[in-house]
């Protein structure tokens, strides 16, 4: 027999939730940096499953729980994440509510989904990256089973909402600058995995593959997607948190409260109960510098009681604790090896075939990647020329977030190596960007490929299979074989002079064709060094650069 989501069940996992929520509640202060590291989210939201498990409940039953457990999570909500907390409850009371019978898989799914909808609707600016994110996830995670068995859409909806934590920091710059998780989102998968952790057979395996609390508090991360969260007030501009229950206010007051709030500060939340017309009870939330505004906007949508409001004191760190980094763009683990040897930090690239465009990088992951480094003052080498635009637009948004970052120009992977080499961390910046430069500038970049059908180049009519050795995209020569390419294509570009060969093998390239190319440059041009990397792109059998 599976269990089903029943008075008893409820009230075990309310229990459980304001102890994990106890247990975990230092851990999910201390990474609370988002919208304003005050350090407060898993102390707001014990507080807020505390009163939740306390409201009475007359009559026992599944809905009576339910209906309890939203209220008092309403009334006792505590910061913007207790808000949020209290529309996932609401949606598990609208959900069970709406059913005639017994309350399985397919009524929790419900309630994640009318929660996740609620929450998304109370908050004035959504972001990615934050509760609502993992929300979403857990929401959606319970849907895609469909099934109606409890312990499995439970399992699935925590599955998916720890995944979606360790994406965070991927999606807000604040989150991956100081390498954490996003708090609520944390808070909230705590939660979800109480329910699991309660549910027999099923729930010992869940907990070991979805223990995400233990583990994922710090990430390290730097990569970033999605959208992000540049433009929003300062937490040193808002002030304080004002928080007050509103009565007589409906959903058209509430809505025009929602646009008053937005306009004082940031953080603005407004929900309510459910009930209808204007007999229900809402909960208000912003951050703001103006306390007696945001009351009498209250004022305008009803009647303003329970009123608190506490300074907004950041006790986080150093925005960027770090003076100084060079952030490098690479394919492959072979080159960001390379890149990390000199002291760069590193986006790693996936490595597309010859022709794709790098949609794996976007001006919104680069921006999380410069925050992620936690410096001052970042230079950005990309080594791909195809970057340069979005580059320079990620630069501009991490700018406006409190960085200084300089874009190093690199049109190929081994002009960005070239810049790394004589990148020296006891130079000035300024003049340190400048050797950069110059370097990638001075770098001159060939690649060899597979004619994979028959064409007319530059160079000629080619066959399929032929060796095709180009510079700055185009075919300049055509070769029978690799070893025969490389020679001559390292000779072609050495004829503008040059006094350093780098040269970069694919994978399936044998180290003989290396080692008969150096033999060779070292006979016919003995002034020159040549130096042999694995780490070619897909696709580039062979890469050089000569500088």
């Amino acid at each position: 027999m599976f269990p089903t989501l029943d008075a008893a069940l409820l009230e075990h996992w309310a229990g459980t939730a304001v102890a994990e929520l106890e247990r975990h509640r230092a851990v999910i202060d201390e990474i609370n940096v988002f919208p304003v590291a005050d350090r407060d989210t898993g102390t707001n939201l014990l507080l807020t499953m505390r009163a939740a498990a306390a409201e009475p409940h007359p009559g026992g039953s599944v809905v009576a729980v339910a209906d309890a457990l939203a209220r008092g999570a309403l009334l006792g909500a505590r910061g913007n994440s207790g808000v949020i907390l209290s529309q996932v409850l609401r949606g598990l009371a609208e959900a069970v509510a709406a059913v005639d019978g017994p309350c399985a898989g397919a009524v929790l799914a419900d309630a994640l989904t009318r929660g996740a909808r609620l929450a998304e609707k109370a908050v004035t600016r959504p972001q990615e990256g934050t509760v609502l994110t993992v929300l979403a996830a857990a929401a959606d995670g319970a849907v895609a089973t469909g099934s109606d068995r409890l312990d499995l859409v439970a399992a699935a909806a925590a599955g998916a909402a720890g995944t979606a934590l360790r994406a965070t920091p991927h999606q807000l710059p604040e989150l991956a600058r100081a390498g954490v998780v996003d708090a609520g989102g944390m808070g909230l998968v705590v939660v979800l995995d109480a329910l699991v952790s309660l549910l027999p057979d099923i729930g010992d395996v869940v907990r070991k593959e979805t223990a995400v609390v233990g583990g994922l508090a710090a990430t390290g991360g730097t990569a970033a997607r999605g959208p992000l969260a540049t433009d929003l007030p300062a937490a040193s501009d808002c002030g304080y948190e004002v928080m007050y229950l509103l009565d007589g206010c409906d959903d058209a007051r509430a809505d025009t409260l929602r646009v008053a709030l937005d306009g004082l500060g940031d953080a603005a939340a407004v929900v309510g109960d459910g009930a209808p017309g204007g007999t229900g009870t809402w909960t208000v939330h912003v951050h703001c510098a103006d306390i007696g505004a945001a009351l009498e906007a209250g004022m305008a949508a009803g009647r303003p009681h329970g009123v608190r409001v506490m300074p907004l004191v950041d006790r986080g760190r150093e925005v960027f604790p770090r003076a100084r980094a060079v952030l490098a763009v690479v394919f492959g683990p072979q080159v960001a090896a390379l890149a990390r040897e000199v002291g760069a930090d590193v986006l790693v690239r996936d490595c597309p075939l010859p022709g794709d465009l790098p949609a794996d990088v976007d001006e919104a992951r680069l921006v999380g990647a410069l925050a992620g480094t936690a410096a001052r003052h970042v230079a950005l080498v990309t080594g791909d020329g195809a970057l340069a635009f979005a580059a320079e637009r990620a630069a501009a948004a991490a700018r406006r977030a409190g960085q200084e970052v300089v874009v190093v120009p690199t049109a190929s992977v081994v002009a960005g190596l070239a810049a790394l080499a004589v990148h020296d961390p006891g130079r000035h910046a300024a003049d340190d960007v400048v050797a950069m430069t110059e370097a990638a500038a001075g770098t001159r970049s060939g690649v060899l490929r597979i004619a994979d059908a028959a064409a007319l180049t530059w160079a000629g009519p080619c066959v399929p299979g032929d060796v095709l050795g180009l510079v700055d995209g185009e075919v300049v020569l055509i070769a029978p074989d690799l070893p025969v390419g490389a020679l001559w294509l390292a000779s072609r570009m050495l004829t503008a002079g040059g006094e350093l060969v780098t040269v970069l093998l694919g994978d399936g390239v044998d180290d003989a064709l290396a080692e008969g190319l150096v033999a060779e440059l070292r006979r016919s041009h003995p002034e020159v060094d040549v130096v042999v990397h694995r780490g070619a792109r897909p696709g580039h059998p062979v890469e050089l650069g000569v500088e």
